[in-house]
């Protein structure tokens, strides 16, 4: 693992309810890739970035999926038309992160995410254990070197 430190910025946002993670992740990409293709109050086109993060929370069905909002529009972005899509600021934080390859099911993402969690408390690392972010970082349609992580946050 690595420990990485983030800067506060501005995610595109929008949460699942009781659904499956892997269903879940599929109808945020869609509610937030319309949203970077114009459906928002500028109806302005946006570059897809990467990571597409998931929000994990234990025993919890809601699910957050975020888009990073590209450098040039971080001041400013524009605002959704979507009720169900915002923005929101993370704060800047010291992350924890397993990389990762291959095809990432929510089964994956959670042994991993297992992994991480038992290789930090065998090292006495202090974390936020009752959540964890996915972060997916190519297109479907990327066969080789594909790129995951998990995250936790450091206390």
């Amino acid at each position: 693992y690595e420990l990485r430190q983030y800067e506060t910025a501005k995610w595109v946002s929008t949460v699942i309810r009781g659904e499956t993670q892997k269903e879940a992740m599929r109808q945020g990409f869609w509610k937030l890739f319309h949203y970077i293709q114009g459906k928002n109050e500028k109806e302005m086109k946006m570059d897809m970035t990467v990571p597409v993060t998931c929000l994990v929370k234990s025993g919890c069905t809601d699910f957050k999926i975020s888009f990073f909002v590209p450098l040039e529009h971080q001041d400013c972005p524009p605002q959704p038309t979507d009720s169900d899509v915002f923005i929101e600021e993370r704060k800047a934080a010291a992350l924890f992160v397993r990389s990762f390859g291959g095809f990432a099911s929510p089964e994956k993402y959670a042994e991993e995410a297992d992994a991480l969690a038992r290789i930090l408390r065998n090292r006495g690392q202090p974390f936020h254990e009752d959540f964890f972010y996915t972060a997916g970082y190519d297109s479907p349609i990327k066969l080789f070197n594909r790129h995951n992580e998990v995250w936790y946050f450091k206390k």
